[in-house]
């Protein structure tokens, strides 16, 4: 679908008005919108808006509605802010993505303001970028977990967290211990932010779950004795597959 395109008039200010108020068909992978070629430009210098101005820059459906190759699940929250500047009060991280990925800046930082998306980035996030290896070690988790799923109802992996480097100076011996019972673990620390092993722990169970898994944690413990509480930095994560 090609934009309008208006011949000029006597009248200096009609083909800007008309262009404005044009109607505008969309398909944002197979969702049906229909809008304003104003309420669309709404932010300028945005992906949104550049979609929209000069040359075609977009392809069209069987309809020649303009064909957007996106999840149109949320465009419609998207668009009801560039119609009203009505903030959406459900699905906020997803209209968060959608509204990065159109470019419409008011629109995010406004998002990012919310209670919940500022202690996602601001808190969880700013905290888990202090964690060395956190992403790595989340896909090792995994990865060890489903290999350990053969015919088996229950997958375990020991986390050990080192929360600061007086535990991390203690690391070896403690490891040793587990080495010996053949145990996997993964290390996560040391790192520097007030967050707790507790914090840390239920970051990693909920994006671990976010990924559709089931887990829970435990403390676990080693039957031997130390000088220090060695069984204080372990802890078994337990992946339920049935």
């Amino acid at each position: 679908m090609s934009l309008p395109d208006f011949k000029s008039s006597n009248k200096p200010s009609s083909p800007g008005v008309q262009l404005h108020s044009a109607i505008v068909q969309l398909n944002v992978g197979g969702h049906m919108f229909t809008s304003t070629l104003g309420t669309l430009r709404k932010v300028p210098n945005s992906k949104l808006a550049d979609m929209l101005t000069g040359p075609p820059k977009h392809k069209a459906d069987a309809e020649g509605r303009i064909f957007i190759d996106r999840d149109g699940t949320h465009f419609g929250q998207v668009l009801e802010y560039l119609r009203t500047e009505t903030l959406p009060s459900h699905h906020l991280p997803e209209v968060y993505r959608e509204a990065v990925y159109y470019g419409l800046r008011p629109l995010t930082k406004l998002l990012e303001e919310t209670p919940q998306l500022f202690g996602e980035t601001v808190g969880r996030q700013q905290f888990l970028s202090r964690v060395p290896n956190y992403q790595e070690n989340l896909e090792i988790i995994m990865r060890v977990a489903r290999a350990e799923a053969i015919a088996a109802r229950y997958s375990n992996i020991i986390v050990c967290v080192l929360r600061s480097e007086e535990d991390l100076a203690r690391y070896s011996d403690a490891l040793h211990s587990l080495n010996a019972e053949k145990e996997s673990v993964v290390s996560f620390g040391p790192w520097k932010a007030p967050a707790t092993v507790e914090d840390l722990l239920d970051c990693i169970k909920m994006d671990i779950e976010a990924k559709g898994y089931r887990v829970s944690f435990q403390p676990h413990h080693i039957d031997k004795t130390f000088l220090f509480k060695s069984y204080d930095y372990f802890y078994k994560l337990t992946f339920k597959w049935w």
